[in-house]
């Protein structure tokens, strides 16, 4: 614990830190041209930072997904431990979707928006071509391992890391030579995370001071309500996900709270939910959860879990509609919200996701996608939020599964297994 204040405190620091240097910039600069290309420069070193996340995140995965099927025995635990886990993603879904769009309809973000509405005709130049149940499954299964890795498809990884760890667990004895081997690889992996991790105060400070730079600060008053009111919704959904936690874990929710804490103001920071894996795996280490069931659950909460994306997906097409005074009965809302629950597991791995979810979905209801350009200019600062509340569902729900399976250390054996991790000590599955 003594070192993960000072790391905590560094990256708020980092952030406050950027939203200030960037402000400078953005007053000093009002040309916009000048003012995105200086942002442009000092994005570089959050742009690193995130391409070795990404570096480690395909190799990372693959080894401690397989190693820790490979030590739950046999194809039955891993069929339960997926069950139990695809159980609270699809809960947990539903009650965000669910949420996002009862808070666009109490709320009514886009009534008298005030604000020049953008020409229906215009485009937010965003892939809009649906998802469909035929393309998500296709999706699923990777042609090529090479490729799935090479392209980060975490998805691909895990179905791959699922048969590979089943293969080696049947093998028995045969297979404890390679076992042992990809454990290694798995430690190596954290090794160089660590490495990473250290970069993480400067790349918030950048991404931070890039995003304000580029924006202002002006552009978040302009659309008060509407942050101010899905900022609402997030805090009742991390309400929610804290409730169910605490329903499952007990007090000891609090706990994960705090280790998690680094990891979700990297996530805010960045608007990004892949800086935060590394730190979540270690968090949920050190709050006892064994790493055959984080390695397991964390990657499809990646692909399957995103809260606050999917609450963002409802309550934006809502507010869109609004905005341009189209009226959608329940029975449409009802629709809307059956096809998002199966669209947006399509998201993982897509660059600007709920926005390419939302474009396809505002289409198929004869909703402007015009009106996307609306939100655009602060949907950096909104994925800020999604991102950290995934960070949030993610930890909670691999601490639930770990509860559910009898694989969370006692309080007291969690904090030795702290206590040995803070000394250097490797964690196993």
């Amino acid at each position: 614990m003594k070192k993960k204040m000072p790391a905590a405190a560094g990256i708020l620091f980092a952030l406050v830190l950027g939203i200030i240097v960037g402000y400078m910039i953005f007053i000093s600069y009002p040309d916009k041209k000048s003012a995105t290309q200086i942002a442009g420069y000092i994005s570089i070193l959050a742009d690193v930072f995130l391409r070795l996340i990404k570096m480690l995140i395909g190799p990372l995965v693959f080894s401690t997904l397989v190693v820790g099927i490979a030590h739950m025995g046999d194809a039955a635990s891993v069929g339960r431990v997926f069950a139990k886990a695809l159980g609270w993603f699809i809960t947990a879904s539903l009650v965000s979707l669910v949420l996002g769009l009862v808070l666009a309809n109490l709320l009514q973000p886009g009534h008298n928006l005030g604000l020049p509405l953008p020409d229906i005709g215009s485009s937010a130049n965003l892939a809009t071509a649906k998802f469909t149940l035929k393309d998500f499954v296709s999706h699923l299964v990777p042609k090529s391992f090479a490729e799935a890795m090479a392209n980060n498809e975490i998805l691909q990884i895990v179905v791959f890391s699922m048969f590979f760890g089943v293969a080696l667990a049947a093998l028995g004895k045969k297979g404890e030579t390679l076992v042992a081997a990809i454990e290694e690889l798995s430690h190596v992996m954290f090794k160089i995370t660590g490495y990473v991790m250290k970069l993480a105060p400067i790349a918030v400070f950048a991404a931070m001071a890039a995003t304000v730079a580029t924006n202002g600060l002006e552009i978040l008053l302009r659309f008060a309500v509407f942050m101010g009111d899905f900022y609402l919704g997030l805090f009742i959904l991390w309400g929610l996900l804290v409730l169910a936690g605490f329903v499952v874990l007990g007090p000891r929710v609090f706990k994960l709270l705090k280790l998690i804490k680094e990891a979700f103001m990297l996530s805010f920071a960045t608007a990004s939910s892949e800086a935060a894996y590394p730190k979540i795996v270690d968090a949920l280490d050190r709050f006892g959860v064994k790493r055959k069931i984080s390695s397991f659950v964390m990657p499809m909460g990646y692909s399957f879990n995103l809260d606050g994306s999917m609450m963002y997906c409802t309550f934006a097409t809502l507010f869109i509609a609004q905005a341009y005074g189209i009226e959608l009965p329940l029975s449409t809302q009802i629709t809307m919200l059956a096809i998002l629950m199966l669209t947006s597991k399509g998201m993982a791995g897509v660059p600007r996701a709920s926005l390419v979810v939302i474009a396809a979905t505002l289409n198929q209801f004869n909703i402007p996608e015009a009106g996307l350009l609306l939100i655009l200019g602060v949907d950096v600062f909104l994925d800020m939020g999604r991102s950290a509340t995934n960070a949030v569902g993610n930890s909670i729900a691999s601490a639930a599964v770990a509860k559910w399976e009898g694989e969370l250390l006692p309080e007291t054996e969690a904090d030795e297994n702290e206590r040995r991790i803070d000394s250097g000590a490797v964690v196993t599955a």
